[in-house]
């Protein structure tokens, strides 16, 4: 599910005239302002970060709606205080038309003073609401947005619209869990559910093309076709990214695409009876044509158009820097494989009879077997109750077994937890020194400490993450532990206001977490933890590089943008308009969609008033050009 947080942005440009309508004064320094708006200053500096209000639409009525209805009454004490609503349509920003920006940006309504405020606000569904205005006919069918005037004197104090901005839960770099060998749950970005997925393997690799050709060189796919031969893996599923250099028609790129990928799928697929799913995207390859030309005499096309670039594409520019382009016309695939799997057809109360057949029979590796087969099937339908009818004597050689079925029990259902780290620390007396059992242990602790579960005691616990090392861990998957373990010290410093140990914490991260690779939902949480305890600086940093990369995860990317769309410090650079082609060859119309209005999923459409937006806006989602 997704969640949103609504963004209240104060815009005040005290050198800015406006229209000045039903004699409110606009301040125009800010020594005037602070006179006239030093009691509203205070309030809105102090204003506790719940309290939350905006305005709603309902037909063409409009009301002001708030959380706080102490904070409010306090707010409008004084007969010229008080809230006029500014109407803004998306008109405004029509890309034929120039944006000329002024205080008050669309048809200001008569203001509301705080003796009819007072006296009309009424609770409405865990809120108040008080009437505000209506919207005028000739504006009732527009796409609009409603600004706030916060008044006091009659004098305009505050201005404020709204940015919604998608918010994303976030979680602890993921450690994943030892079954035969380390597991990773699949989280999404946008959506937060997670799901246990026992994959063997994922393969990737880049394929070129060349020049107006669809077909590829044996050479070129020979890595793909010795990979596939060792192994004993069917493909499952394939991602193809297939991408034509940015010269020539659209429209020539495109079927060129389509047929690469095509190539590609039918020459996979002979290599097995089973289906594989295949999912293909296509695009011009904006993004490494421009991070490529900032080192050339061609940097100055940076600030052209993409049409006007691909008019000038030709002949010897074409020609200088054809070097760069052949690089750009390749695919990119990531292949998922499934281990052939003898017994996967097998129903599952058979399985298990089976299981404890070779339980039985001392066959380990064929209980191992019949086992990943029914974890595989618990993933997908059945419930873990399933795992109570294997019978598995508790002995040492049957550890790797034991410890699998616990740990299932975890991955389905986190509320386990205590139960399972019971189970493990009884194994932990069969087998004291096992890897598998010490590593999974540490992971359980990460859950019962962060959510205090029960007593601990952090310090004896960094020791046990150290002393991973000599029961065979491997370094990168501790220093990993060591990062999470200073994302949740920082978490309870934070709580109890000690600051400069929180720092020391924020610190040890920054420093370290880029000795081992992170996966998009790592970035994901790492960006989240950077924002809230450091500044979105460190964050938008920490994404930056990898926001100019075409293989960057697609919901990643818009987080990043989702991070650093309403700021101009960013949006005004050369690096960003590379990495807002990306969104939109990713997927133009959710990138478009960022631009509807906010109280219909986008951030708002006001972010046209940034010359920098409003230019690849009109380039790429101006329907009627």
């Amino acid at each position: 599910m997704k969640n949103y947080l609504l963004l209240i942005a104060l815009f005040l440009n005290s050198l800015c005239f406006g229209q000045n309508q039903h004699d409110i004064k606009i301040q125009t320094t800010q020594s005037e302002r602070n006179q006239q708006c030093q009691y509203f200053s205070k309030m809105f500096r102090q204003k506790p970060k719940e309290i939350k209000f905006g305005i709603k639409r309902e037909g063409t009525k409009l009301y002001f709606e708030i959380n706080n209805k102490k904070w409010f009454t306090q707010l409008f004490k004084q007969t010229g205080d008080g809230i006029a609503v500014d109407i803004v349509p998306k008109t405004r920003y029509e890309c034929n038309e120039d944006v000329k920006p002024q205080q008050v940006r669309g048809l200001l309504l008569k203001p509301v003073y705080a003796k009819q405020l007072r006296r009309s606000l009424k609770p409405y569904q865990k809120r108040y609401r008080v009437y505000v205005g209506q919207i005028p006919k000739p504006l009732a069918k527009d796409e609009l947005e409603f600004n706030i005037l916060f008044l006091s004197n009659r004098t305009l104090c505050e201005y404020y619209y709204i940015y919604n901005l998608q918010s994303y839960p976030w979680d602890l770099l993921d450690m994943g869990v030892y079954l035969d060998s380390l597991v990773y749950k699949t989280k999404s970005i946008t959506t937060q559910k997670d799901k246990f997925v026992k994959k063997y393997k994922t393969l990737k690799f880049t394929i070129p093309f060349k020049k107006n050709k669809a077909t590829y060189l044996p050479e070129d796919i020979k890595p793909l076709y010795d990979s596939l031969q060792l192994t004993d893996f069917n493909i499952k599923k394939i991602n193809i990214r297939a991408y034509a250099s940015v010269e020539g028609s659209l429209k020539r790129n495109t079927e060129l695409q389509n047929q690469r990928a095509s190539s590609i799928a039918k020459a996979l697929q002979s290599f097995q009876k089973p289906h594989i799913q295949t999912e293909v995207k296509t695009s011009e390859n904006w993004v490494e044509f421009l991070n490529d030309i900032e080192e050339t005499a061609y940097t100055d096309f940076t600030d052209l158009s993409k049409k006007e670039i691909k008019k000038k594409l030709v002949g010897k520019v074409a020609t200088d820097l054809e070097p760069y382009l052949k690089n750009h016309r390749k695919a990119v695939l990531t292949l998922e494989l499934d281990k052939i799997d003898k017994y996967k057809d097998m129903p599952i109360t058979k399985l298990v009879t089976l299981f404890n057949e070779n339980i039985v029979n001392n066959d380990i590796q064929q209980a191992i077997n019949i086992q990943n087969t029914i974890i595989g099937k618990l993933a997908e339908r059945y419930s873990p109750e399933v795992l109570t009818k294997m019978e598995i004597p508790r002995q040492k050689k049957h550890i790797t077994l034991l410890t699998k079925n616990s740990m299932v029990k975890y991955l389905n259902n986190i509320s386990q937890t205590l139960i399972v780290t019971h189970e493990l620390e009884q194994l932990e007396k069969i087998a004291p020194k096992n890897k598998r059992i010490k590593y999974n242990l540490a992971v359980l602790k990460f859950v019962i400490w962060r959510n205090n579960a029960k007593s601990f005691n952090e310090n004896n616990f960094k020791k046990e993450i150290f002393n991973l090392k000599k029961y065979g861990i491997n370094q990168k998957l501790i220093d990993r532990m060591l990062v999470n373990f200073h994302i949740v010290k920082a978490e309870k410093e934070m709580r109890k206001r000690d600051y400069a140990k929180k720092d020391v914490s924020v610190k040890y991260i920054l420093n370290n977490y880029k000795k081992f690779p992170l996966s998009n939902y790592d970035y994901l949480s790492l960006a989240q933890f950077l924002t809230h305890y450091v500044n979105i600086d460190s964050a938008i940093e920490l994404l930056d590089k990898k926001a100019r990369s075409i293989t960057i995860d697609e919901d990643l990317l818009f987080y990043y943008l989702n991070l650093t769309i309403i700021n101009t410090a960013y949006t005004e650079t050369t690096e960003y308009r590379t990495i807002m082609l990306n969104a939109i060859n990713m997927n133009k119309d959710r990138f478009c969609k960022l631009f509807n209005p906010s109280l219909e999923g986008g951030v708002t459409f006001q972010l046209l008033e940034d010359k920098y937006l409003r230019k690849a806006y009109c380039e790429s989602c101006n329907t009627t050009k």
